[in-house]
């Protein structure tokens, strides 16, 4: 009875609710999105010898202008998402989801086949 908000309706108090929690998770989206465009982008580094074969492997099958870069961990959240680390180099398969969202890019991983949000895929 002493908090702010007992005075209201049940149904107007979970509608403030939603309300608030779709707004913080509006703010949290956003931040992540800044951080993500002021994170560095990786740097070249030397492969590993099995990192090297992947890149190999990938070039022949898809071509060098089709290799792209992670520029920061991604962790697949649904259906065919790969989770794939920093700096890891992937494939473009096609430019866009089953529904067509670009936001979405299909990649080869070397072994693994699945989306990831191309907004952290750069040219390799």
């Amino acid at each position: 009875s002493q908090l702010p908000h007992s005075h209201m309706p049940l149904p107007s108090f979970w509608k403030l609710m939603e309300d608030t929690l779709q707004q913080s998770g509006a703010q949290l989206r956003t931040f992540c999105q800044k951080f993500e465009m002021v994170m560095p982008s990786p740097v070249s580094q030397p492969l590993n010898p099995a990192e090297e074969r992947k890149v190999l492997s990938l070039v022949s099958r898809h071509g060098p202008d089709k290799l792209y870069q992670v520029t920061s961990n991604t962790s697949g959240n649904k259906d065919l998402d790969l989770t794939l680390q920093r700096g890891q180099i992937v494939a473009l398969l096609q430019s866009m989801d089953t529904k067509g969202n670009t936001s979405r890019w299909l990649v080869d991983a070397g072994g693994p086949r699945g989306f990831v949000p191309a907004a952290k895929l750069q040219p390799y």
